[in-house]
């Protein structure tokens, strides 16, 4: 499989790139947002995007303006969630008929569920988030999820046990919140990059393949 270079138009002043990895087949797509710090290509980005395709689910990956750009501060969330309807339009293009799931890691999903919150992202049946920011580290709160209750579509939360951005008893409170909508899947001695001590049982490419099952699991129940 061969990633395909795509560049998105997200509004008059801005485009961005994007890489989109179709397997044969696809049984739906992931329009998969980077976190603050990282771009699309960070290898945990391209793992996911690699695993996910082995597994038949497509993902569109794309930079938001800032990283596209090279500037460190991340987007102002308007012109971060203009970049994901950008590419939610993008990824229905590109796959005519496939089914469509949004979100991202960190940053990138949390952007995605505030343009969810505030109009309905077209096509899109769920929302995945792969670490949700809840709280700045060592500031528990979960004020950065009041706006999920605006969202009525499915949503499925990847998080690790060890998170210094989402503490689990917080994060259960809010998936609990939700109800039948959120779906908490809880990796037990991962922190925000899902990485794992050397003590633990398992090592990170088992927690990888993990979340990967979970993922795909997941998006076929929606497809």
């Amino acid at each position: 499989m061969d990633e395909r270079s795509l560049r998105i138009r997200v509004d008059a002043k801005r485009d961005v790139s994007a890489l989109l990895l179709e397997p044969p087949a696809a049984i739906a797509c992931y329009v998969f947002a980077h976190g603050a710090g990282a771009g699309m290509t960070h290898p945990f980005m391209a793992k996911v995007a690699r695993g996910l395709a082995e597994r038949g689910v497509a993902t569109l990956r794309f930079q938001f303006p800032s990283m596209e750009a090279g500037v460190k501060r991340p987007d102002p969330p308007a012109v971060a969630q203009a970049a994901v309807r950008a590419a939610v339009a993008e990824a229905a293009r590109a796959l005519p008929g496939v089914a469509l799931v949004a979100g991202g890691k960190s940053f990138g999903g949390r952007m995605t569920s505030q343009a969810q919150a505030a109009d309905p992202l077209p096509g899109v049946r769920g929302l995945v988030f792969v670490g949700f920011p809840l709280h700045p580290a060592g500031k528990p709160s979960d004020e950065r999820a009041r706006h999920l209750d605006q969202v009525r579509i499915p949503m499925l939360f990847l998080q690790g046990t060890r998170d210094a951005l989402a503490e689990m008893p917080l994060m259960a409170a809010v998936a609990a919140r939700l109800g039948e909508r959120a779906t908490l899947a809880r990796f037990e001695d991962a922190d925000h990059s899902f990485h794992v001590p050397a003590r633990a049982a398992r090592n990170d490419a088992a927690v990888l393949a993990e979340l990967l099952d979970t993922i795909r699991g997941w998006v076929a129940r929606l497809a």
